[in-house]
């Protein structure tokens, strides 16, 4: 049912809620969400918890009373200044990273490749509109090359090509999630799949440039087993904290960085850097190394931000508890 298993099955034994029943998240519309309970779809309003899409969790009287732990979260940071969390899908097996085939930025898969990793899902890389440009195959290997063995699955909505395997890569009842920007072909492609226009789309010009039209997050069902969420186009594909993600997008540079002399070269000037010795040579692209140290930056500064807000959050704790030992005081010796 939807993905349910044993694990889940546990953790709904944890939540303590006898008179409850498990259900799936499966749309999120701010005010209210669309569930599956294994036998039919309805409304529910959440108290106290804000699931996701891809959530199980505790239903009693249509309202959400509890969230079952997460196998594995999608999330980015929120837009905005503040350090927040904003999580987009969760227990999802798979990420596919969508790129469209006339726009092929490979530093922005990158990104989204470490996003994917970061969730705990396995990522695989989908080329959409394989029909609207002959992709050179250098750019096919250089997908491949910075997939780091994730699979790269050619696609079109137009021929069918591809779209067998996306739904082999789901069977028979794991859950992937759609990554990438607006007008990659992420809503047509799953209309493609599904062989009916279920999620909106924007037609798509000649030059196979587009506008994604989803405007909330969806699970949905196919018809061949498996589970998949359509996101909105992310404006910003901010990370998370977990510069661990990096490993398994950069593991080349990684490797290398093992070889150098210090073991905390900065990959500058230092002597028996293999980093430098690598960009030196051509081993190592410049702007795949640039796009390294970038991401590697800002998951830094989410942890530094990070640590500030809960120090902060822990000293206003104190102060409050402070004042009201204070007030407690002065009442016991008034």
């Amino acid at each position: 049912m939807l993905g349910w298993d044993s694990y889940f099955d546990e953790k709904f034994a944890q939540t303590g809620l006898p008179t409850a029943m498990p259900a799936r998240v499966i749309a999120d519309f701010g005010a209210d969400y669309l569930i599956h309970d294994g036998c039919s779809t309805k409304r529910a309003s959440a108290r106290r918890v804000d699931p996701a899409v891809g959530d199980w969790v505790a239903l009693s009287g249509g309202v959400i009373g509890a969230i079952l732990e997460r196998r594995a979260v999608f999330s980015r940071r929120a837009s905005g200044t503040e350090t927040k969390q904003q999580v987009l899908a969760a227990n999802v097996d798979i990420t596919f990273v969508v790129v469209a085939a006339t726009d092929v930025n490979v530093r922005r898969v990158e990104r989204y490749l470490a996003i994917g990793w970061q969730s705990g899902a396995v990522p695989a890389v989908i080329l959409t509109k394989a029909d609207l440009s002959d992709l050179p195959d250098s750019v096919r290997v250089e997908l491949e090359s910075v997939a780091a063995g994730a699979p790269v699955i050619v696609t079109s909505s137009v021929t069918g090509e591809g779209l067998d395997e996306i739904q082999l890569q789901l069977r028979p009842a794991r859950t992937g999630v759609l990554l990438g920007p607006s007008g990659a072909g992420k809503s047509t492609l799953i209309n493609a799949i599904l062989g009916q226009d279920v999620m909106p789309t924007r037609e798509i010009h000649r030059s196979g440039e587009g506008r994604h039209m989803t405007s909330h997050r969806q699970l949905v069902q196919l018809p061949t087993g498996g589970m998949i969420i359509d996101t909105p186009g992310l404006r910003e594909a901010q990370l998370w904290e977990g510069e661990d993600a990096l490993g398994g997008v950069f593991d080349d540079i990684e490797e290398l960085a093992l070889r150098c002399r210090f073991s905390d070269c900065s990959h500058v000037t230092e002597p028996g850097c293999a980093i430098t010795a690598a960009l030196a040579d051509g081993r190592l692209e410049r702007g795949r190394f640039d796009s390294y140290r970038k991401l590697q930056r800002e998951l830094r500064a989410v942890a530094v931000r990070s640590d500030a807000r809960l120090r902060l959050d822990e000293r206003r704790k104190w102060k409050q508890i402070t004042v009201a030992m204070r007030a407690k005081d002065r009442y016991m010796r008034g």
